[in-house]
């Protein structure tokens, strides 16, 4: 996203939620979960929807809906889905067409992304039935995660609300775009109707994405700062944190050193943070909320 007034369609998707991912490097960071299985799932148009569902070695507390960003894909996130499956859940990741690694991505250029996407999000909640779920994302993914849990955001032309029928039970969303005309307006960010960690750093600026300066990355925060309160929104500041933790997530050719004390912060408090207001475990959510308050290395917020 660009700075105020500098907003295009083709840019807001092309180079700012894409963060200028760069090709993918074959490697892991982190300790990846248990060896993935994948299956396909159909949207109305036809397409296949490639999931990666990773699964705990009991049977899962729960389920994860996980949207990776602009350009990236499920396996570049190994230290949070582990997290989260070591947490005893169940994630479930779709491999978007926006993904470098898609064999159709050329034929969805700017926006065409976003309402594919919708269609895989759409596609993923009709598979899961009646089952609850928690939504979590990074970037554009976030955005998504934010849209199921009751955030507006801005529709294709001749898409019809809501996104999907039934709202997740709480949203993880890691570096969410500031608002942008053509995505998502503060308004739309206020209607989180969910518990929702929103997560950013203090180096998380990305050319295209929201405010420069060095202040820009507070506009990853519009979701906490814009829902009401009283709803148990938690926001996740971390020093010395980027869009990709030094390249840790998302984008493993991003320059290092990998900021893996971050990580590990980010993916501890956000499997209490499930415990808490997914699982609804009262004494993770008392545990969560000893947290708020600043620490070394990191600052909690709740609302």
């Amino acid at each position: 996203m660009a700075a105020p007034g500098g907003f295009t369609r083709r840019a807001a998707i092309g180079a700012g939620l894409a963060g200028a991912a760069s090709t993918m490097a074959p490697r892991a960071l982190g300790a990846a979960p248990a060896e993935p299985r994948r299956f396909d799932l159909a949207v109305p148009s036809g397409r296949a929807v490639t999931v990666t569902e990773w699964r705990p070695a009991r049977a899962p507390r729960g389920t994860i809906l996980f949207f990776h960003g602009a350009g990236s894909a499920p396996q570049y996130y190994p230290d949070m889905v582990g997290a989260w499956v070591r947490a005893g859940h169940r994630v479930l990741a779709p491999l978007h067409v926006d993904s470098r690694e898609h064999p159709r991505t050329a034929e969805f250029t700017g926006l065409a992304s976003w309402e594919a996407r919708i269609a895989d999000m759409r596609a993923l909640v009709a598979h899961l039935g009646a089952e609850p779920y928690v939504a979590a994302g990074h970037s554009y993914g976030a955005l998504a995660a934010l849209a199921l849990g009751g955030a507006e955001p801005i529709l294709p032309a001749g898409l019809a609300g809501p996104i999907v029928p039934r709202r997740a039970r709480a949203v993880i969303a890691f570096s969410p775009p500031a608002p942008v005309p053509v995505l998502i307006t503060e308004q739309g960010y206020a209607a989180l109707q969910v518990p929702a960690l929103i997560q950013t750093g203090t180096l998380d600026i990305v050319p295209g994405m929201g405010a420069g300066g060095p202040d820009g990355w507070r506009g990853h925060l519009a979701p906490f700062t814009a829902a009401t309160p009283g709803g148990n929104r938690y926001a996740l500041v971390l020093t010395g944190v980027n869009h990709y933790f030094g390249g840790a997530i998302c984008d493993f050719r991003q320059p290092g050193p990998p900021q893996r004390e971050g990580l590990a912060a980010a993916c501890t408090i956000s499997a209490l943070f499930l415990a808490a207001h997914g699982d609804g475990r009262g004494e993770a959510r008392r545990r969560l909320d000893r947290m708020v308050g600043d620490r070394p290395g990191l600052q909690l917020l709740h609302k």
